[in-house]
């Protein structure tokens, strides 16, 4: 028997404070009320894989949900419950984390939120064991929160947050929070220290050699390694005065 949604009290640190004005680092909202064009709904398309997949590789797309969506068969709503419900989505994400984290994961991505307390993630995590995924992903796209928010139309985004002293808004979701739970990434092998034996120094355009400089030549100069022609020194007493010495014949 599944049992209801939890009580907890909406408190974070940030939960009073007003949205972010006109900005340059505010969330850009994509929509399908105002996307007609095709370039315009691949805009939209690629804005809900960085939000629920964070990037998506070619065999990540889901091109029957996309196919639906260009042709307005299913709305934004449903394509955002296709990809959460995805193999990709779910190996990623579900299989690799305990049920309290996949929780955080799937309120930042689909509500663009933090969550409130432990409470919620108890909360969240109660419809997950008794309901399964599916019936988690129902239950947080049918919520009240969600459909006030972004509605049918609109690809979830992170709502950031202005903090007192603070002049830039969160860090996005996708930065803050690794896909995988501590212990998988630690079979994994993350984090890995990446390092390039050769060190690149950047030139500006301006400073960069043009046709007809010398130094473009230079290791072309550095490979040749010219040798002088020496004679190879003889002792008198070994030249061979008949055989050496030219003669005229008659």
């Amino acid at each position: 028997m599944a049992i209801p949604l939890l009580a907890y009290s909406p408190s974070c640190p940030n939960q009073r404070v007003d949205a972010l004005g006109a900005r340059d680092d505010e969330a850009i909202i994509y929509s399908t009320d105002d996307q007609f064009s095709a370039t315009d709904m691949g805009n939209l398309i690629n804005a809900a894989y960085r939000q629920i997949f964070f990037h998506a590789f070619k065999w990540d797309r889901e091109i029957v949900l996309e196919s639906q969506l260009r042709n307005r068969q299913i709305t934004v709503r449903d394509f955002i419950r296709g990809l959460l419900l995805s193999n990709t989505f779910i190996d990623s994400f579900y299989d690799k984390n305990s049920n309290y984290r996949f929780v955080e994961h799937c309120v930042q991505k689909v509500l663009g939120r933090r969550v409130y307390s432990n409470a919620e993630k108890i909360a969240w995590s109660a419809v997950v064991m008794t309901k399964g995924v599916k019936g988690f992903v129902d239950e947080l796209l049918n919520s009240d929160e969600y459909i006030e928010n972004f509605g049918e139309n609109t690809v979830p985004y992170h709502r950031r947050r202005l903090l007192p002293s603070r002049v830039t808004g969160e860090t996005p979701f996708n930065i803050t929070s690794p896909r995988y739970d501590a212990y998988y990434r630690n079979q994994l092998g993350f984090p890995q220290t990446i390092w390039q034996e050769v060190v690149r120094n950047f030139r500006s355009y301006d400073k960069q050699p043009k046709a007809g400089d010398a130094s473009l030549f230079l290791n072309m100069a550095r490979s040749i390694s010219p040798k002088s022609g020496r004679p190879n020194p003889v002792s008198p007493y070994n030249i061979d005065i008949e055989k050496t010495v030219p003669y005229r014949r008659r």
